[in-house]
């Protein structure tokens, strides 16, 4: 008999400050640094995407890796790259915080389709509010110190 597992999980960090340096004509190449390093860890990234101050992973992840291990990695990694070249030069790291939540395979297509209009939905929508709004969401009460 073999094993199997789906291990899906909506993962959202921020800029530094929540300021707006992911320049968008550069993301194309952060999204390929990143679904790298997650090809290397055995895991499947189903959807990226992100506006200037914060991003959005949906990704399946390896069994063998702790899912803060895997955050962790990714945001070290990107951190040091995105300071390394010119591509990000007002970068100055990520947030210390994140979330991470996990997600029923049954809501693929609805979580694929919200990271990816991510560019229209903060048109109306600060990060705050929305990550406000996916902690209730997830059932997790948000810690009112960290919003404005």
């Amino acid at each position: 008999m073999s094993s199997y597992r789906q291990h899906l999980y909506h993962i959202v960090f921020r800029t530094k400050d929540s300021l707006p340096t992911i320049k968008q004509a550069h993301v194309n190449d952060l999204y390929a640094y990143i679904t790298g390093i997650i090809k290397h860890k055995n895991s499947h990234l189903y959807r990226i995407n992100g506006v200037e101050n914060h991003l959005h992973i949906l990704t399946d992840i390896n069994p063998c890796i702790a899912p803060v291990d895997f955050i962790k990695d990714i945001k070290v990694s990107t951190s040091i790259w995105m300071k390394s070249n010119n591509l990000f030069p007002a970068f100055k790291g990520w947030a210390v915080g994140y979330g991470s939540f996990t997600c029923s395979y049954m809501d693929l297509g609805r979580l694929i389709n919200y990271i990816k209009d991510q560019q229209e939905h903060h048109k109306k929508v600060s990060f705050e509010e929305e990550y406000r709004k996916l902690l209730l969401e997830y059932g997790i009460t948000p810690d009112e110190r960290y919003f404005p």
